[in-house]
């Protein structure tokens, strides 16, 4: 670990000793979210991406030292270690870098310089090397050899320049100033294939592009690459192929001689035969790469905002899973989100069933108190919602239109067969929509995030980097808002730090089997609950009914002795700290420092006290659709309508306006101080007013302009 710090230290502009302590705490089994929150002390303060930043670039370097000690084992094996290539490979800090070190000790397949050399040939392209002023066909004419399979001069030249066109691929030097020109200037060209014009219109854009491969967007390259793997589009990837000629041959022709004229012509056969594909492969997979890791950080993003939305909060709740010809499924959730009833309503053509399934909905509003009503988004989304806004109830009830995205996905799966496993998926989706608008967060960790429809080329993407990034995201999120153990599902205990799914699972049986939770150390007793996930756990599980209020809040249980002293200087209770502002005021935190507990730990520690275990997210904020439109066909250009952002990507925004189809915004319109990176200044679910600018039914488009929207 220690000879990783300097290196760590001087990207990543944190102090080594951060570093250390962050990598001591990782190395333990301690949770991300568990280092951020309650271990400042030792990591200075590093937030949970800093932690993140070291955990992954520790992990190259290790993986990095893994292939070094590999190529200098093969290297030493075949007898060709020497002092200075040991130094070089052991001062290599990029694998493109030790790969390049390690390319001419490479075992090969047969090449056309391996059978030159076969051929004898390997001295004679070592004395064009030397680049004398002699007559290279004198020296060529000794190595002509029938039974070799040199059957003149030019058979014996171009042996030779084969093998030198493999020593110009191999230098180490050569290819660092390649890469770096491609890295630089090379052009990302797009043709299409033809005879694919009609069947692959929807790349029409990418028929014929060009651009600088530094300059272009994540999402044209992801495009690209889908254009191409499914047989569409040719793509190529280089530099102007005489400016990297003239590159090389300035590294290796010293003399204008018949030899410099033979390696002239290796060179151009090395750069076209075997240079310009290799270093494209490399920097095809450095592009894909990197666009893969900025469309999984818009995924992650619009996942994060998904998740911390606002929650409407505890509320019986009526769910309504919109449909037509099939019925609205109706169901009623009562605060926890317990099933209560469901059944079937009529309202659309073809039943036309209007005033009984009125007579319905105002009966089991009464009947049962509801608070809130939430719609799908779905298939008569609007239809229902309109219906609903036009019922008749006997007290204030609010009706949300809810982004159902995901909710089929969930009522079909193991998780929801095992909660109601009487019931069939209508009945499971309609429940899924109702505990969303009570409580997203709780509700989506069920659903795999990749179902959730708020990515950007997810499916092109490298899937193990974005489950990893996703997985990462709910865990922090989960955590940053703190379970409710006593009524947690196993799939939102599962997530909390230390914890994971046999844990959460044993957490609800034994609630099951015992009751709720009195006391965070009653957790204790749940089997294989140990001290260490109990650790890492604790501080982001609360008992809202707990007699001790600490137990309620984020502060950690290994902090309550703080507390307790805390209140004893004052002469006060812990509940006194937690009601009386002016207590918490007059607390001197330099009291309490210890070689454990500093500074920072008490902040947060006050900090909490002052709203134990307030929900970090924020307040419910009613949304109406504009009631004139409910289907494309009532769209009119220029109109302004109200809208709920749904996914953000680099190249702008989609937006619900309630017409069953998400309009587009793209990034030229959306409002100027937006422009520059959407997902930093825009948020999932965010209220926006647009303008309709086009509208193409056929076609299924709606172009719509923030910008023009607010003129």
């Amino acid at each position: 670990m220690e000879k990783y710090l300097s290196i760590l230290s001087s990207e990543l502009n944190i102090r080594e000793n951060q570093i250390a302590n962050t990598l001591a705490l990782l190395n333990e089994g301690a949770t991300i979210p568990f280092i951020s929150r309650y271990r400042k002390e030792m990591t200075g303060s590093l937030d949970e991406v800093q932690v993140m930043q070291i955990r992954d670039r520790y992990k190259q370097l290790v993986e990095l030292d893994s292939r070094r000690k590999t190529i200098l084992e093969t290297i030493s094996e075949q007898g060709n270690l020497t002092a200075d290539l040991e130094k070089k490979i052991k001062n290599a800090i990029t694998i493109f870098e030790l790969e390049d070190l390690y390319l001419p000790f490479k075992p090969k397949r047969k090449t056309k310089a391996s059978i030159a050399r076969e051929k004898g040939l390997e001295p004679l392209a070592k004395i064009i090397m030397t680049q004398n002023s002699q007559s290279i066909a004198s020296f060529a004419a000794k190595y002509i050899s029938s039974k070799l399979g040199v059957e003149n001069i030019e058979d014996a030249l171009a042996g030779a320049r084969d093998i030198i066109a493999e020593w110009v691929s191999e230098d180490n030097f050569v290819r660092s100033k390649i890469r770096n020109l491609f890295q630089r200037d090379a052009e990302f060209s797009s043709k299409m294939i033809k005879g694919k014009e009609e069947e692959g219109a929807k790349y029409q854009i990418y028929f014929n592009t060009s651009e600088k491969i530094a300059k272009a967007p994540s999402h044209r390259v992801l495009a690209m690459f889908r254009g191409e793997t499914e047989g569409f589009l040719k793509l190529s990837l280089e530099p102007d192929a005489d400016i990297a000629i003239e590159l090389i041959e300035r590294q290796f022709i010293r003399s204008k001689t018949e030899a410099g004229d033979q390696i002239k012509k290796a060179i151009k056969d090395s750069y076209k035969r075997l240079i310009q594909p290799s270093i494209e492969t490399e920097i095809r997979q450095v592009v894909k790469e990197k666009a893969d890791l900025e469309s999984i950080r818009v995924f992650g993003e619009n996942l994060r905002q998904l998740l911390m939305a606002p929650p409407l909060g505890e509320k019986t709740v009526l769910a309504l899973d919109p449909g037509f010809r099939s019925g609205c499924k109706v169901v009623v959730i009562n605060p926890q989100g317990k099933l209560l009833h469901n059944e079937n309503i009529y309202p659309h053509p073809p039943q036309n069933e209007y005033s009984q399934a009125a007579s319905k909905i105002q009966r089991l509003v009464q009947q049962y108190k509801v608070e809130a009503i939430a719609i799908g988004n779905g298939t008569a989304g609007r239809e229902t919602e309109a219906f609903i806004r036009k019922v008749k109830f006997d007290r204030d009830v609010l009706a949300i239109v809810v982004n159902e995205s995901g909710a089929s996905v969930y009522s079909a799966s193991s998780i929801a067969r095992a909660e109601f496993p009487n019931y069939d998926v209508t009945v499971r989706g309609a429940v899924s929509i109702g505990r969303r608008l009570m409580d997203p967060l709780a509700e989506l960790v069920k659903i795999d995030p990749k179902s959730i429809g708020v990515g950007q080329y997810q499916h092109d993407v490298n899937q193990t980097l974005l489950q990893n990034q996703l997985d990462e995201i709910v865990v922090s999120s989960v955590n940053k808002v703190g379970v409710e153990v006593n009524t947690a599902s196993k799939e939102l205990l599962s997530h909390v730090s230390g914890v994971g799914s046999a844990l959460a699972k044993n957490i609800v049986d034994f609630r099951n089997e015992n009751g709720p939770f009195a006391t965070r150390a009653k957790l204790k007793k749940v089997p294989r609950f140990g001290e260490k996930a109990f650790e890492q756990a604790a501080g982001f599980l609360r008992i809202r009914d707990a007699k001790n209020p600490l137990d309620k809040s984020a502060v950690h249980p290994e902090s309550y002795i703080v507390v307790e002293k805390m209140a004893v200087k004052l002469k006060c209770t812990v509940a006194d700290l937690i009601e009386k502002e002016d207590l918490r005021k007059s607390i001197n935190l330099a009291d309490f420092v210890t070689d454990k507990v500093g500074i920072p730990t008490l902040t947060d520690i006050v900090n909490e006290l002052s709203k134990p275990g307030r929900d970090p997210r924020a307040k419910f904020d009613m949304f109406e659709f504009d009631h004139r439109v409910h289907r494309m066909e009532d769209l009119n250009l220029g109109m302004i309508l109200p809208g709920i952002v749904t996914n953000i990507t680099n190249f702008g925004l989609f937006v619900d306006i309630g017409v069953h189809q998400d309009g587009f915004v793209h990034i030229s319109h959306i409002a100027n101080q937006f422009i520059s990176d959407p997902n930093t200044f825009v948020k999932l679910n965010q209220k926006v007013i647009v303008k309709v600018l086009s509208v193409e039914i056929d076609r299924k488009r709606i172009g719509l302009s923030m910008k023009e929207a607010s003129e």
